[in-house]
């Protein structure tokens, strides 16, 4: 079976500025894939760039081993390749399930000037239903997205990219702004999500990537630096110096 996702010497230029260089990476199917790396390393560049957000200046990308590197972001997303992003991007005066419902109405084509004709479409609220119980929100269907929690919000923002049934999926620091308290709702959520889709994600917290990760990317100054386990990033003199900090003797 082809890779989910291969990246072939992706570069991106801004002008004489390099912001990334010659970067090759490859996404299984069923991957759990962290990307990390200091600020400025160039994280979400290299996630626009997948999406199709922002053209590379060379290389190029193959999904399911299709070459997508020319073809437009919403495309993209309508093809299962998906993403969320750093803030939550909901509709807060909507409820829980019309915000799933809007995006479903999206994938499947649908034009939004029909929402009421096709929002009682059985196939729709079915897999409205589906997105919902995969993130255990059904108690919080029908609650309007400003009265929500922000952890909550961000479950929402989760359902939302699996509602659009990706096969890769990347989440773009999915615990930003979350509560301490609240993040084990996002780790719990996101060790639910199906074992044969594809993730990408970028994450500060070193908690949820040690837990979540079975393979991390280290990316310095827009380049990788090392791929390895979790075991042998933590190990690696270079992450602890550049990205942990020198006092670090060990990753935890």
């Amino acid at each position: 079976m082809s890779d989910a996702l291969a990246i072939t010497g992706l570069c991106k230029n801004f002008g004489a500025l390099a912001v990334s260089s010659n970067i090759s990476l490859t996404l299984k199917v069923g991957a759990r894939t962290a990307l990390i790396g200091p600020n400025g390393a160039g994280k979400t560049t290299l996630i626009n760039m997948i999406t199709g957000a922002l053209d590379p200046s060379s290389g190029s990308i193959a999904y399911f081993g299709k070459d997508i590197t020319k073809v437009p972001q919403a495309q993209r997303a309508r093809d299962g390749l998906l993403r969320t992003f750093q803030v939550t991007r909901v509709f807060r005066p909507l409820t829980v399930a019309d915000n799933i419902r809007l995006a479903v109405i999206q994938q499947r084509g649908f034009a939004m000037r029909f929402f009421l004709d096709v929002a009682r479409d059985p196939d729709i609220n079915q897999q409205v239903g589906e997105a919902l119980a995969m993130l255990e929100l059904e108690p919080l269907a029908d609650r309007r997205i400003e009265e929500l929690a922000y952890g909550e919000r961000r479950l929402v923002e989760l359902a939302l990219a699996l509602a659009g049934k990706p096969k890769v999926l990347l989440l773009d620091e999915p615990a930003a702004g979350v509560p301490k308290s609240e993040s084990s709702i996002i780790m719990r959520a996101i060790a639910r999500l199906p074992a044969d889709l594809a993730i990408l994600f970028i994450e500060h917290d070193m908690d949820l990537v040690f837990r979540f990760a079975s393979e991390i990317v280290v990316l310095v100054a827009g380049e990788i630096m090392m791929v390895g386990t979790p075991a042998e990033v933590s190990a690696d003199e270079r992450v602890k110096e550049i990205y942990f900090g020198k006092r670090h003797n060990a990753i935890a």
